[in-house]
């Protein structure tokens, strides 16, 4: 198995293709790193700047290059010595534009009798496949007839042979499918789709012949050796995703294979998945947790309630959650129902959506996770006593018979209404704390301790050591800078308060979640442009749904939301006064920007560096966080470095250059450094300040934790790091190392340790 010593994400699209990464390659290796980690590659709806909207899984996708320029990719990779790990999208296709998907398109045009009719997850025994793309179901009135097509303004569908003759409107009725209005779609669609996105229509991986179809190409790569490692988006949504991790191993036994499994605080990865680990989101809850100050969370808490926040972060997500079922996810919880026998169907509606409001998790995956089951049942049950009866019967169908139609979709659904009833709404709603607001993340529990730190640590080397980790993804709603200048507010919670007092008081936003979350956000990005922060704070409204949606618009409010950013900007006294509150935090931010990414690149796993960010990056949930990368300044700064410069910490980011580059060598040209995990402990008056640990003998890591306390406190003074016996030596600056931390930290608030000549 080629398991990489590191990754690096590139976002790959029309304007990043195959061959500006190829570009990169040797930047890449000079940097340190182990593996090009890329965007998913396949054939994806027109002009896609993501590449999950995958249209053609049989081919590289032309808008990057295609096949020639995949290969010249491959070709750069292996000699600049690094592997290339890909993002595949097993549970859905994209059917936006239908002709650019040639199964879905013979499916609408010949129905149940297309040969790839059981290639999608429709439900025939409703009838037509209903298509939302109607302004309103009277729209029918504009159909038009092309040829052997029908045409609703710039959408285009196929006619079955032989029903071309006669009105648009009746040629439509004679269809496979009906095009109906676009709010019917969550309450009436009749295929499974990717969370609400009808566009995104679900693929029936478990059936052996799908899979072969649509994973053949990839599969091709990986015998040939030009892909080393595999990425699997949303495995939740699977039927069955052990099946499909078994079948995918089988085909790709010596590839590296990481799930986008996001694992709630101690849950653990499924046993009897053949994967080597998770994309990372539970290492980046507990690297990020344990720079946060938990003793801010009271503090945090009254300024949210005095603000009109809700604090019962519970009983948010419930609300949250039963929104999703309620009002978007209506057709799925529906057909879910119907499976249910010698139940009022109304009441095994609710039954099922109150079991899956009440997951602790994102889904259980019986017989395994059976614990999480009998939660979600006793959760429903505690919620809805009136509900008892069609609870008792459903428990009782889902064990009987765990895999069963009934037991498979309440569990691949469930993931959907947690991932957009917490992660896509509560999220948005419960802005007591947004640092702590990240995918895997808990909200409700303010910080990590060092032990526990360290004791999680020790299970990933243990369990799962060649699982990646993370501090930004793609998915992240804030990147790894962004997050750790917010955790400083931690530290300086009645000042922060106080500030966010006098600003609301001139400057508010009408509506509290949004306007706690806005001020937070400012001050984690400052000096932010106002078109990326209005375009943050928009999101960021329709998501929460409290004010205004993507749906049903408060076309007023978002005006007023849209024109914050300027109209803080532009009110001088206003800004000055943020502005001097950000000198007060930036720097401890940049400590602890540098202290998580040390602790990240050397900790217990296979660290992934996201694109840009081995410099500052002060970025935003996508698509903010997709822009464009200034490679040629970053080869500049790791040419000095490489050179032998030390760069002071300041706003460049070269310090974080520094960091990355010297980690990732060491791992790259020692990698038996890196093996085993043991804790080692400060001693002396500001011992709760340093993290530190070792890996092999040999290695040492050690960084500043919560700097504010710290200065505060009156700095290091006694405290000292007891080094095992040798001589140590710290490769960020080549100085001999002193178990004296104030002299340990002279020049860096961070040290990468190792004794002799290792």
């Amino acid at each position: 198995m080629t398991v990489p010593e590191s990754t690096y994400r590139v976002q790959l699209r029309p304007e990043f293709s195959f061959s500006d990464a190829a570009e990169i390659a040797g930047y890449l290796r000079e940097l340190g790193v182990g593996a090009l980690y890329a965007s998913p590659v396949l054939d994806a709806a027109p002009g896609s700047t993501h590449g999950y909207d995958v249209v053609d899984p049989t081919r590289a996708r032309p808008e990057l290059g295609g096949e020639a320029a995949r290969q010249e990719l491959s070709k750069r990779l292996k000699e600049a010595g690094l592997g290339l790990v890909v993002d595949i999208v097993p549970n859905h296709m994209s059917v936006e534009v239908p002709k650019v998907n040639r199964w879905w398109w013979d499916v609408l045009k010949h129905g149940r009798g297309s040969e790839f009719a059981a290639f999608f997850d429709v439900d025939w025994d409703r009838g037509p496949i209903l298509l939302p793309v109607l302004g309103a179901d009277d729209a029918v009135s504009e159909l038009t007839v092309d040829g052997d097509e029908l045409v609703y303004y710039d959408h285009r569908f196929p006619l079955a042979p032989g029903t071309e003759s006669g009105t648009p409107q009746e040629v439509h009725e004679r269809q496979s499918y009906r095009l109906i209005g676009w709010r019917r779609g969550n309450a009436e669609l009749t295929y499974r789709r990717f969370f609400d996105i009808t566009n995104l229509a679900a693929v029936r991986v478990e059936d052996p012949t799908v899979f072969a179809e649509t994973h053949g190409e990839v599969l091709r790569w990986v015998a040939d050796g030009d892909v080393t490692g595999l990425r699997v988006d949303h495995p939740d949504g699977l039927a069955d995703p052990g099946g499909y991790f078994r079948r995918l191993r089988e085909s790709a036994p010596n590839a590296w294979i990481v799930a986008e499994k996001i694992l709630h605080p101690g849950e653990p990865l499924p046993q009897s998945w053949p994967v080597d680990g998770t994309t990372g989101y539970d290492a980046l809850r507990e690297i990020a947790g344990v720079f946060v100050d938990p003793a801010a969370e009271p503090d945090f808490t009254v300024l949210a309630t005095e603000l009109g926040v809700k604090t019962g972060y519970h009983r948010v997500e419930a609300e949250a959650r039963r929104l999703v079922t309620d009002h978007i996810l209506v057709a799925e919880v529906r057909r879910i129902a119907a499976l249910l026998p010698d139940v009022d169907p109304e009441q095994a509606r609710q039954a099922v959506a109150e079991t899956m409001i009440a997951f602790p998790v994102y889904r259980s995956y019986l017989p395994e996770g059976a614990a999480h089951w009998t939660a979600a049942i006793d959760g429903a049950r505690r919620a809805r006593p009136d509900l008892a009866d069609a609870l008792v019967l459903l428990d009782a169908h889902v064990r009987r018979n765990p895999g069963s139609e009934l037991a498979t979709r309440i569990q691949q659904t469930s993931g959907m209404v947690v991932a957009k009833g917490t992660e896509d709404t509560t999220f948005y709603r419960y802005t007591r704390f947004a640092a702590l607001n990240e995918v895997g993340g808990n909200p409700d529990r303010f910080g990590l301790d060092v032990e526990e730190f360290h004791r999680l640590a020790a299970a990933r080397e243990a369990g799962h050591p060649a699982s990646m980790t993370t501090l930004t993804t793609h998915d992240t709603k804030r990147s790894e800078d962004t997050r750790a200048r917010m955790a400083v507010l931690a530290e300086v919670p009645g000042e922060f308060a106080a500030a966010v007092r006098r600003w609301t008081a001139r400057r508010g936003i009408n509506e509290p979640s949004l306007n706690l979350l806005a001020w937070q956000t400012l001050v984690s990005t400052w000096p932010i442009e106002p078109p990326r922060l209005r375009d943050y704070l928009d999101k960021a409204a329709k998501e929460a749904k409290l004010r205004t949606s993507w749906t049903d618009h408060d076309e007023e409010f978002e005006a007023a939301v849209a024109a914050w950013p300027e109209d803080v900007m532009d009110d001088a006294e206003l800004a000055a006064d943020i502005a001097d509150f950000v000198a007060r935090i930036e720097r401890p931010g940049w400590s602890n920007s540098l202290g998580q990414k040390l602790v990240q690149l050397t900790a217990p796993g296979v660290p992934d560096v996201y694109q840009g960010t081995e410099l500052w990056d002060f970025s935003l949930v996508d698509p903010d966080n997709r822009r464009p990368v200034d490679y040629a300044a970053r080869r500049e700064i790791l040419a000095r470095v490489t050179d032998g410069e030390l760069p002071d910490v300041d706003a460049s980011g070269a310090a974080k250059l520094l960091v990355v580059h010297r980690a990732l060598k060491l791992r790259q040209e020692h990698p038996a450094l890196f093996r085993g995990y043991r804790p080692l402990r400060a001693e002396g008056a500001a011992a709760k300040h340093c993290l530190s640990f070792t890996r092999s003998a040999d290695l040492v890591v050690a960084v500043t934790r919560l700097p504010i306390g710290l200065e505060a406190d009156g700095g290091w003074r006694d405290t000292v790091l007891p080094l095992p016996a040798g001589r140590w030596t710290d490769v960020l600056t080549g100085r001999e190392a002193s178990p004296d931390l104030a002299t340990l930290f002279g020049r860096y608030p961070v040290a990468l340790l190792v004794r002799g000549d290792a």
